[in-house]
Formats: structure tokens, sequence, C-alpha cells
């Protein structure tokens, strides 16, 4: 069994990740602020957009290779990756227009949620299944 569906979507947000991190790197160097945020309100944003992309895609990316290793099928496990990584993407772009609430950070975490949901419970029912 191979995971070559769940690296291809870790292998984009990887690149995604790459292009948040980027973005928190310029706005320090333009800045010029080493550590923190340096009460800069638009390098604050950055780097929740940034913090916030890598405290979900982790946990979901294991979840969903875990379910794909375990024998899901593979149109299932293509549509959790694809739902994570435009989730992730519409959060990012949500929460870089406005830090209040805007529909793209919505639906962005909405669809994170509902991957990590329907990981978790796909991963228990293999094991109950077993």
């Amino acid at each position: 069994m191979s995971l070559t569906i769940t690296a291809l979507y870790a292998s984009l947000l990887a690149l995604v990740f790459l292009f948040l991190s980027f973005r928190v790197i310029g706005f320090r160097k333009r800045l010029k602020v080493g550590v923190g945020d340096g009460g800069e309100k638009a390098l604050t944003q950055a780097i929740r957009v940034h913090a916030n992309f890598s405290e979900y895609v982790p946990l979901v990316l294991v979840l969903i290779g875990c379910y794909e290793f375990n024998g899901a099928n593979p149109i299932v496990v293509h549509v959790l990756g694809g739902a994570l990584l435009l989730g992730r993407v519409l959060h990012a772009v949500g929460l870089t227009k406005s830090i209040g609430v805007s529909q793209p950070r919505f639906i962005g975490m909405i669809l994170t949620f509902l991957v990590l949901l329907i990981s978790a419970v796909a991963n228990i029912g293999v094991f109950i299944t077993l």
C-alpha cells in the first residue's frame, strides 16, 4: 500500500505553506522585525495566517494518510485532500483580506473542520470493522 494521493496533497499544501512563510519573511524584512510582530498589524495578520495553516494541516494530513494506507477509496481520498487544500487556501485568503469574519475564511474553516471530522470518523470506522 502506498500513500501517493496523500503525498500529492501534502506536496501541494507544502507549496502553500512556503508561500505563506515567504510572505511572513517579506513583512519581517520590510518592517525590520526579527522576532514577534513588532506591534505591526499586517505582520500579526500574516503570522496568524501562517500559524493557523500549520496548526491544522499536519494532523489532517496524518488522518488522510492513515485512511489511504488502510485502503480507502481513492476518490474519497482525493475529495478529502482537495477539500483540505481548498479550505486552507480560502481561509488564508479570507484572513489576509480581513481579520474579522469573511466568507472565504468561514468556508475555509468549515471545509477544514469537515475534512478533519470525516477523516477521524472514517479511521475509527476502519478500526471498528477490523
